[in-house]
């Protein structure tokens, strides 16, 4: 039940009715339809002010000839407020449909098919190789997982991409420094942290023998070359990162369906430089070949360097037509921070150039901003580095001694500081638009009285609670007990819930759901202190507890949408 639709509907009829013979009137009415700022103004609003040109009339007469035609048993009366008209829904009538349509199938509230028979290519996260996993991964990790949800739920076929930083000389000093001080037992131990310490002890060494440098970038040379002894060491370093990786990623229920690289892409640059050279767009440049973007407002894009070998810009190039191929995308999204932007304007149009006209719309950089910790910003060289593994395991610690105070009783205290913790960061992170920097702190992730993660969950346990102590048995609703302000107020933001993720998928923005389930469940809250929900009205009662399971399904998918769990009890 799509009440905008709806409204939209009614507005087309009562526009055929008042000016039968117009032309060049509008075909989407639905999609001039406003919310009042104030609700006191009435549940949509349409501004007749696109309307005047076609129909020769001031607004406000627009508006008051279109009221003389807005009978309908939908609508309990409209208002004229200057060039507005200002639709105001019958109560009982739209809490009876709402809460029909979503209770038929709770689970499905706000999914669609729009992207029924599309691909979309998510790459995100992009950890690097032989490197722990930092906060600084967290947005890109978050963001992306979420935005696969989304499309998922609006029928898109999703394929999430995990574009390893395997490829570098530095695997080759890895290597080498593994080959001189290291051995594999301790690695298999210690993970990222022995490998972190084998490649700051080769740095060491290398400022007493400049010789270990090169012995770095023959081992690489070998990787490149296709050496079976590189090429396994190369092949074990990545599995023991991906294996402590995966701690964090099962701890925030991220999964990928590619883990494929930069060395996976590698060998198939050649087309990619050879393409170039056909069409006449490689220049050379102090003995570089490089696409000249000048014309664009941008600088070169570097392809070859002087020695021929390619680049991060290269293999990227080799990724889109790989993954084009492979997955036929619609869209391919790429989940990189804004100070990135450069390269992908660059390599956009450069795709572009080249003859592929589906690249102005279907590659896109999902920038977003940076982050800090506590007021301090991520300076992996002065040591200020805080690991995405430590940080969650530290968060459950802190909602463990929270949900201990204020839940002495509650059974299973350790998941469900599991998922309040874990819900808190990932909460926190998507809370405001993704361009913004992100300060990160404690007090306020793991507030359970503002508008943060723990918030939003209780509010989702509060209602399981509710459900709890309902009868088993109950009459059919009473639907004229939803009317008074503060239900109307909750049923108003779960008619809009659908149109908030059509939104965050269309501009890939999760703050949007993140906002929506957040005042669903403020406004779940008022109405909880205003009205007892087990009236003595036993059909009152059935019609308040529809509205609290479905705000409770509402919430959880709101929930599940932005990667982040709904506890039954906390």
């Amino acid at each position: 039940m799509d009440m905008r639709k709806r409204i939209g509907s009614l507005a087309e009829e009562m526009l055929r009715g008042a000016f039968p013979e117009a032309q060049g009137l509008p075909e989407d009415m639905a999609a001039l339809l406003e919310v009042p700022p104030e609700e006191s103004m009435g549940d949509y609003a349409l501004p007749c002010f696109k309307l005047s040109k076609s129909l020769r009339m001031g607004p406000p007469q627009i508006a008051q000839k279109l009221s003389q035609h807005a009978s309908h048993p939908e609508i309990a009366r409209v208002e004229c407020v200057g060039g507005y008209l200002n639709f105001f829904f019958n109560r009982e009538n739209f809490a009876r449909e709402l809460l029909s349509a979503i209770l038929a199938a709770p689970q499905k509230w706000g999914s669609g098919t729009e992207g029924a028979g599309k691909t979309v290519c998510l790459d995100y996260s992009s950890i690097n190789i032989a490197k722990r996993f930092h906060i600084g991964h967290l947005s890109t990790t978050v963001i992306g997982n979420s935005l696969k949800r989304i499309y998922d739920f609006l029928g898109w076929k999703t394929v999430s991409i995990n574009h390893l930083g395997d490829w570098g000389t530095q695997f080759g000093k890895m290597i080498c420094a593994y080959k001189r001080w290291g051995d594999r037992e301790t690695v298999e131990k210690y993970g990222v942290d022995e490998m972190t310490r084998l490649y700051v002890r080769f740095h060491e060494e290398a400022e007493k023998d400049p010789a270990l440098e090169d012995e770095g970038r023959a081992w690489f040379k070998k990787i490149e070359e296709g050496d079976e002894e590189a090429l396994a060491i190369f092949q074990w370093f990545k599995d023991v990162t991906l294996k402590d990786a995966m701690k964090v990623y099962d701890l925030m229920d991220v999964h990928f369906d590619s883990y494929a690289g930069e060395s996976f892409f590698y060998d198939k640059t050649g087309r990619v430089v050879d393409e170039l050279k056909e069409k006449g767009l490689l220049e050379e440049s102090d003995g570089a070949m490089i696409v000249n973007l000048e014309k664009y407002d941008m600088p070169p894009c570097l392809i070859l360097k002087s020695d021929g070998a390619t680049l991060y810009t290269t293999r990227d190039l080799a990724a889109v037509f790989y993954r084009k191929d492979t997955y036929h995308f619609d869209k391919c999204l790429y989940v990189v921070a804004y100070q990135q932007d450069l390269h992908f304007r660059q390599l956009f149009k450069v795709v572009e150039l080249m003859g592929y006209e589906w690249a102005r719309d279907a590659l896109i950089h999902v920038a977003f901003g940076m982050v800090s910790y506590e007021g301090q910003a991520m300076a992996t060289r002065k040591g200020h580095v805080v690991y995405l593994e430590e940080l969650l395991t530290r968060a459950q610690e802190k909602a463990l001694e929270i949900i201990k105070e204020k839940s002495p009783n509650l059974e299973n205290k350790e998941e469900a500081a599991r998922q309040v913790g874990i819900g808190a960061v990932i909460y926190a992170t998507l809370q405001n638009n993704r361009i913004k920097d992100i300060d990160f702190w404690w007090d306020r992730a793991l507030n359970f009285d503002g508008e943060t993660g723990p918030y939003v969950q209780y509010t989702h346990a509060r209602c399981a609670s509710v459900l709890r102590k309902a009868p088993e048995k109950l009459p059919e609703p009473d639907y004229a007990a939803l009317t008074d302000d503060e239900a109307q107020a909750l049923l108003r933001l779960l008619s809009r819930f659908p149109e908030s993720v059509q939104d965050a998928c269309l501009r890939n923005e999760p703050s949007i759901v993140t906002r929506a389930v957040t005042d669903i469940a403020k406004a779940y809250n008022k109405y909880y202190y205003e009205h007892r929900i087990l009236d003595d009205d036993p059909a009152a009662a059935s019609a308040r507890l529809a509205l609290t399971r479905a705000c409770k399904a509402v919430i959880k998918t709101g929930l599940y949408l932005i990667g982040v769990s709904a506890p039954e009890r906390m």
